[in-house]
């Protein structure tokens, strides 16, 4: 893990004249994949990558290879850009499981919601590539009425959507993003298919 203290220091001063105050503590497994909720502004990004700063946790985002060619490709790898390839006959929840095995550390962010605005279900993904590469998954988050964000404990889940999401839903009880009324119900859609 590299020291940043120039960003930390300026995540610090961020977080401090907004009025935010952190909370949890710094997740302890090298690799994890980190679901990021509420979503419903932009200003969750900002502030996720200012917590992530401040608790000194370098967090990643999955792109296609293509993206970091040259001229591009440094700044890709700068935001914490990482790059996927796939061929055309794999999924890319596999190729993205398969990049924990090429890092010593990577904390990938993948989005739930998928989008700001309301969401009948949060997308699979980042349940399937945890469970693929066997990685615990870790839940940060913002709350606007406190305003307090900061990041959970890391559990792995057990296959059984149900329960690994009721772990989740508890987590995110109370917590609302900054406009309430797009934050979706925190429901796989698995969770509504008969069990086989």
């Amino acid at each position: 893990m590299r020291k940043r203290p120039v960003r930390r220091l300026l995540a610090r001063i961020l977080i401090a004249v907004t009025g935010w105050k952190p909370d949890g503590v710094r997740p302890e497994p090298k690799k994890f994949v980190l679901i990021a909720a509420p979503h419903t502004t932009n200003w969750d990004f900002i502030y996720l990558i200012a917590f992530a700063a401040l608790f000194e946790i370098e967090i990643s985002w999955m792109g296609k290879h293509t993206l970091f060619r040259w001229p591009f490709g440094f700044f890709a790898r700068a935001l914490g850009g990482v790059p996927v390839h796939r061929n055309r006959s794999e999924k890319m929840v596999t190729a993205m499981a398969r990049t924990f095995d090429e890092h010593e550390e990577l904390g990938l962010v993948v989005p739930a919601e998928g989008t700001r605005g309301y969401v009948e279900y949060w997308k699979s993904g980042f349940y399937h590539i945890a469970m693929t590469a066997r990685v615990p998954i870790v839940m940060s988050y913002l709350d606007y009425t406190q305003k307090m964000g900061g990041f959970g404990p890391a559990f792995f889940p057990a296959g059984d959507p149900r329960q690994d999401m009721d772990t989740i839903r508890a987590f995110y009880e109370g917590r609302q993003g900054k406009h309430p009324e797009l934050f979706g119900q925190i429901r796989l859609r698995e969770e509504d298919s008969p069990t086989p």
